[in-house]
């Protein structure tokens, strides 16, 4: 058994950003990562400016730029006749006017490497945590297995950021309330050539719509279908799905697609009433899972680990400053001011999820004749209204701004605890 300050499960953008946070104010982190590396695909790879502002207020910016990304100005759609902007992010205040397209994989081990340059902070990969410690009503660590072993990790804060199946948060017995989708997303990819389009837009079909993202060198495609409706989709077959995407993407070359070259996210929207108990925090996914609508997953995610560790990193500090051979478990009250901050945020933004799914989505889903006038009334939408909305995607309802010290460096990496 081993002793650290904050155990964090799961090394997504949430628990990564707040392992860096933790770590670069002097508190002993260690970061559990289920996998043995970051590369998944079809995740949450869109970069808003809010997070953008957060990278350089850490420094990371040169970091950033030297990954593979593609900014995006605004978001489009398309109605057959050509692109119409619906969300302008070229007047955001603040430095970063745009959308950065990069690799969720990229972004983790950027975010990871930086923080490994605090000597208090450990990643700890192919450990998956499946229990909690308690102690009474209070939470006092992790149990997990690395490798297949069995261990545990005591602290006085654990972090459940394991995703929107988050096994933490069922080992607490806390249930999110689901809040509803009428779609699931197929993922798939195809190649991109000179000449396509360069924005990431929407394309609204009559039962079907499509989102493309610009991958540079290839398209990451969301092919939206009805809740449940994969097999349905299976069962018409592979040729009639690929002249679908002939038909909403022309530009795009499918024939030689299969539905092995599918992965179909499963849309969830919901969200905890409950995010703490005595020494024990849920944060990102596991606290409020997000439609894709927009792609501000990633960033409610690091914007709830900003906001954590604004709020924890100088009372933790000071905690262990006077170091008991085991720290208490941080208390509830203060972890209730994490949740009471960043409640708004997340209901803001999956009030207009909800209605953008209820509808918009949802009508074009029901193969209602909805597309036909859809351009002429986005054409009407005025600059004002496309502004307010990259602002909202952007920005969000509740930027955070990181405002915990940072302690001096000194480069040590721990793969694993001993």
């Amino acid at each position: 058994m081993s002793d650290t300050t904050c155990v964090i499960a799961g090394g997504g953008p949430a628990g990564a950003m707040l392992g860096l946070l933790l770590a670069r104010a002097g508190i002993d982190v260690t970061l559990l990562e289920k996998h043995d590396d970051f590369l998944r695909d079809f995740r949450g790879d869109t970069i808003h400016p809010s997070t953008l502002q957060v990278l350089d207020e850490l420094g990371l910016m040169g970091e950033f730029r030297r990954l593979p990304f593609h900014a995006l100005p605004y978001l489009a759609v398309s109605t057959g006749d050509g692109m119409i902007p619906l969300a302008d992010f070229r007047k955001l205040p603040g430095k970063y006017q745009e959308i950065a397209m990069v690799p969720q994989w990229e972004f983790l081990n950027m975010i990871t490497t930086a923080a490994a340059e605090y000597p208090g902070f450990r990643l700890v990969m192919r450990a998956e945590a499946y229990d909690v410690i308690r102690d009474g009503a209070a939470v006092r660590g992790v149990r997990y297995r690395e490798d297949g072993r069995e261990r545990e990790i005591r602290a006085a804060l654990t972090v459940a950021a394991d995703g929107r199946s988050s096994t933490l948060r069922r080992a607490v017995g806390f249930e999110p309330r689901e809040l509803g989708a009428p779609m699931d997303v197929a993922w798939f990819r195809l190649d991109r050539a000179d000449g396509d389009p360069v924005e990431m837009f929407l394309r609204p079909g009559v039962g079907v719509g499509m989102v493309a993202i610009n991958r540079r060198d290839y398209w990451q495609l969301a092919y939206l279908i009805p809740k449940g409706g994969y097999e349905e989709l299976k069962a018409a077959g592979i040729e009639r799905f690929r002249a679908t995407v002939k038909e909403l993407l022309p530009f795009t070359r499918p024939d030689h697609l299969t539905f092995d070259d599918v992965s179909v996210l499963t849309v969830a929207v919901n969200r905890l009433s409950r995010w703490h108990l005595p020494g024990f925090l849920v944060i990102g996914d596991a606290a409020h899972a997000m439609s894709p609508i927009g792609g501000v997953g990633i960033n409610l995610a690091v914007q709830d680990a900003v906001a954590a560790a604004n709020l924890l990193a100088g009372p933790m500090a000071r905690a262990e400053r006077r170091r008991r051979p085991v720290l208490d478990p941080v208390p509830d009250s203060l972890l209730a001011r994490v949740q009471w901050r960043r409640m708004y945020p997340t209901m803001a933004t999956q009030f207009l999820q909800l209605r953008i799914q209820n509808q918009v989505i949802a009508r074009v889903l029901s193969g209602e004749d909805y597309v036909s006038g859809f351009g002429d009334a986005l054409q009407a939408v005025p600059d004002p209204a496309k502004a307010l909305a990259g602002r909202v995607i952007g920005l969000g309802f509740l930027p955070e701004h990181v405002r915990s010290h940072q302690v001096d460096k000194r480069a040590v990496t721990v793969d694993t605890l001993q």
